[in-house]
């Protein structure tokens, strides 16, 4: 496989690779992958990234980016918790599955920490690739958990989902950085109704909306990733079914995440599998999606 390396003016490094699944060149695993395409028609995933088997993710993120899914251009510590590009002052701890939104010029990359007093925070780039700067605690009320993701409606409110066990859903102000914890549903989708483990994703297609997840509805372990969809982004939910299952991709594999999007008329599922007999060292991949009349999404292999 060929991939070459450029060095940057920001001090970061951008890898070219081949059109392939997983989406990620050997040596690198990505996981956690949240895609989106931005206005320059491009698609872009930001993930967490997995250095050993030993403990998840790592310090810092890369960006995927991609103008026709064949050609990935990988973008290089964009954002970091340590060392020289540290952008997060108020803790060294890694950075688990982050999200990113677009709004007036600004792209807001939402990360978090295994750390409950700090675990959510938000920093700030002109560009989709970074690197993105001032990393700063986002206010959680004192419900500080992990993997966020935010959501723009079409009349131009945003939304913040994040949470374990209990997906949690809150209006974000219009400074994209704070939400309106007036707004706080503690309980928008749960693991007993809904299967919901952790790794919220939110999109709408014909006013449905759609709240994927690493869905725990099969051997009681978050190998899928499953859907729920209401009229409302604040629900009520119901559940959909499975989209897409990792079981056995690895024998020590463990949990999925991912997202949804649309990019050139075709919808598309990425997730995550495990590899090196580990519950870690993760990398992304796509699959083609298909909806049916009635809003319901086929499972894919």
């Amino acid at each position: 496989m060929k991939y070459c390396l450029i060095f940057s003016l920001f001090l970061f490094f951008v890898h070219e690779a081949v059109g392939q699944n997983p989406i990620v060149p050997a040596g690198m695993y990505i996981a956690d992958p949240s895609a989106h395409v931005w206005n320059d028609g491009k698609l872009y995933v930001y993930g967490s990234l997995d250095e050993s088997t030993e403990y998840y993710c790592s310090f810092k993120h890369h960006v995927l980016s991609t103008a026709d899914l064949k050609n990935w251009e990988i973008t290089e510590d964009v954002f970091s918790s340590t060392g020289e590009n540290d952008q997060v002052p108020y803790s060294d701890k890694e950075l688990y599955a982050p999200d990113c939104q677009y709004k007036d010029g600004t792209y807001y990359l939402y990360y978090c920490q295994p750390d409950r007093k700090a675990a959510e925070g938000v920093a700030t780039s002109k560009s989709p690739k970074g690197p993105f700067t001032d990393g700063r605690k986002m206010n959680l009320a004192g419900i500080e958990e992990i993997d966020p993701a935010v959501f723009i409606d079409d009349d131009g409110q945003a939304y913040y989902l994040w949470g374990q066990f209990q997906a949690k859903i809150a209006k974000l102000k219009p400074n994209m950085t704070e939400i309106d914890t007036s707004t706080i549903v503690t309980d928008v989708i749960t693991e007993k109704e809904h299967f919901f483990h952790e790794g919220s994703y939110m999109v709408k297609r014909n006013d449905i909306y759609y709240l994927l997840y690493a869905d725990m509805s099969r051997n009681n372990r978050p190998t899928c990733i499953g859907y729920s969809t209401s009229t409302s982004p604040m629900g009520p939910f119901k559940y959909g079914g499975v989209i897409i299952d990792n079981d056995q991709c690895d024998p020590a594999t463990w949990n999925n995440h991912g997202s949804v999007v649309e990019f050139n008329g075709q919808w598309y599922v990425f997730y995550h599998r495990s590899t090196h007999n580990s519950r870690m060292m993760r990398k992304a991949c796509i699959e083609p999606i298909y909806f049916n009349e009635d809003g319901s999404i086929d499972e894919v292999e």
